[in-house]
């Protein structure tokens, strides 16, 4: 058998674009009972103070533009204490009510992947070398928590098996 080690995933192009927050579900996720077509939409929408600008967001044609009309608007007092957790939520549900991006991102192994970026987002992601790459964090960390998750039923399934 044949195990191939995957190397670092630099930024979300190409064959790896399906980790970007722009990516298009097929199973929405849901923040504050409402349905969301990405995840940027629901951590756009998740900023606001008002339902009308939370609206607003949600029904924004692309993620692109919602992130744009979120600018206009206040945000949050707690902003900056809750958005990880926030986009943790947002980003572990992608995953797990959309199996097809499961199976490929537990296929990614232990391969370290690093929101690479060349807009100078250094919170989320890595621009010039320079970054905390908190999204590229949470997206392992979710992987984590999904095989940890498996690895426990598996062993929960033998215990039953043993039983019968």
């Amino acid at each position: 058998m044949i195990i191939m080690k995957m190397k670092a995933i630099n930024g979300f192009f190409g064959k790896f674009r399906w980790l970007s927050n722009f990516w298009y579900l097929k199973f929405p996720i849901i923040y504050d009972d409402k349905e969301y077509k990405t995840v940027e939409h629901a951590y756009q929408a998740a900023k606001m103070v008002t339902e009308k600008h939370k609206n607003a967001i949600r029904n924004s044609n692309t993620p692109g533009q919602a992130k744009r009309l979120a600018r206009k608007f206040p945000i949050r007092k707690d902003w900056d204490e809750i958005k990880f957790d926030i986009m943790k939520k947002l980003v572990k549900q992608k995953f797990l009510k959309n199996q097809d991006l499961k199976r490929k991102l537990l296929a990614t192994r232990n391969a370290y992947i690093e929101e690479t970026n060349q807009w100078g987002d250094t919170y989320w992601g890595v621009c010039r070398n320079k970054g905390e790459n908190n999204l590229g964090k949470i997206l392992m960390l979710v992987r984590d928590e999904i095989n940890q998750n498996i690895t426990i039923n598996y062993a929960n399934y033998l215990h039953e098996i043993k039983s019968i």
